[in-house]
């Protein structure tokens, strides 16, 4: 086994998860992803902890299968919440999910209604893990460098290299635009002629991403104040939603809410995604991303979010942890990350002061 492999697994569970003696963990993943998995088991085993793992969330032939065959006979539009998964959540510690493909596809042809439809009754799931010390990261399958257009041992040498680091540099370097943004009132965010977007995160926590949650980390983001959000966005950087790639998508804001939408490519993809629900209409995050060892983009929003002259915004649930006490959480069903190249002709504004122009940041000049 790549050594690799193993100081992957150390990092998720003694820096991502903090695991201990006598946890319950469930480790999510593709099989492609064995080597990975293994060695978790190895490192579980050394710790004292209780390992399961499972393919449900990330098994997406086994997941195409149910949804095609479940789907055409689907009345009102609903499933139900699975009991026997809610439980199996509710009794875990550690949840790790392990991103990896055979086939980056592989829903594509699904219902995007049928597909919404689950994901509905997949939130009291999705609610329970987020309530657990949970860490999702990458694998570098085959089928995930062959979308990033890399050979398969150049995609390894990029995965292990963003995530085999050290992340207390990463948190000090980060810091300094938690320290900004943390006390701020207004957000602009302004790129080239298209895109031109203001926003309040006044009261909500900025939260520095280090490696913890998501592996690799590299960003600091916070939630917008719902209805605070005006203007318009590009997100110039594709993103693949549901086995489909969505280009050029563009979003209209007033009072918080989406007013107008567009996209080059799949638009229906991303209509679907903002008729999930009310929550879905409007921003639940803006991420700011700083890791300078993600360089290339691989239509992995994992990795895509994080890197260096980008900001990503999220459509749907604003997570607990960057909503201040005081003020409302966006709520949804859905978070979906779209990004916008900050390299040329760009700046971010915080309450009036540019605190990076063209990707780069004045604690960096």
């Amino acid at each position: 086994m790549d050594p690799r492999i193993r100081e992957h697994a150390e990092i998720i569970a003694n820096h991502s998860v903090d695991m201990e003696a006598g946890d319950n963990v469930v480790i999510d993943a593709h099989p492609v992803a064995e080597d990975l998995v293994v060695a978790l088991h190895e490192v579980i085993g050394d710790i004292g902890a209780n390992p399961v793992a499972t393919s449900q969330r990330t098994g997406t032939r086994n997941r195409r299968a149910y949804l095609k065959a479940t789907g055409a006979d689907l009345e009102d539009d609903e499933f139900e919440t699975p009991e026997h998964e809610q439980a199996l959540i509710e009794n875990t510690d550690v949840y790790i999910a392990i991103r990896a493909s055979d086939n980056v596809t592989q829903t594509s042809d699904v219902d995007p209604e049928v597909s919404a439809a689950y994901r509905q009754s997949q939130r009291p799931i999705l609610e329970e893990r987020l309530s657990k010390r949970w860490c999702l990261t990458q694998y570098p399958a085959p089928a995930n460098a062959q979308l990033a257009e890399m050979s398969t041992e150049a995609y390894e040498n990029y995965v292990w290299d963003a995530v085999n680091k050290d992340w207390e540099e990463v948190r000090e370097h980060q810091q300094q635009m938690v320290e900004i943004l943390d006390p701020a009132d207004e957000v602009r965010i302004v790129s080239g002629d298209t895109t031109d977007v203001t926003m309040s995160v006044e009261g909500n926590p900025t939260i520095n991403d280090y490696g913890e949650n998501n592996l690799p980390g590299g960003e600091v983001f916070t939630a917008p104040v719902p209805d605070s959000v005006d203007g318009e966005v590009l997100f110039d950087m594709p993103l693949y939603h549901q086995g489909r790639e969505i280009t050029d998508a563009s979003l209209e804001f007033e009072d918080g809410e989406v007013v107008s939408h567009s996209a080059e490519k799949n638009e229906e993809t991303l209509t679907e995604v903002l008729e999930t629900d009310d929550g879905a209409r409007r921003l639940g995050e803006l991420g700011i991303g700083m890791n300078r060892d993600i360089d290339q983009f691989t239509y992995n929003m994992l990795f895509d979010e994080k890197m260096g002259d980008t900001v990503h915004m999220a459509v749907g649930r604003a997570y607990d942890d960057t909503v201040g006490e005081d003020n409302e959480q966006n709520d949804s069903a859905v978070h979906v990350d779209m990004i916008v190249d900050m390299s040329e002709d760009s700046f971010i504004e915080v309450d009036g002061e540019v605190v990076q122009e063209n990707g780069t940041f004045v604690f960096e000049e």
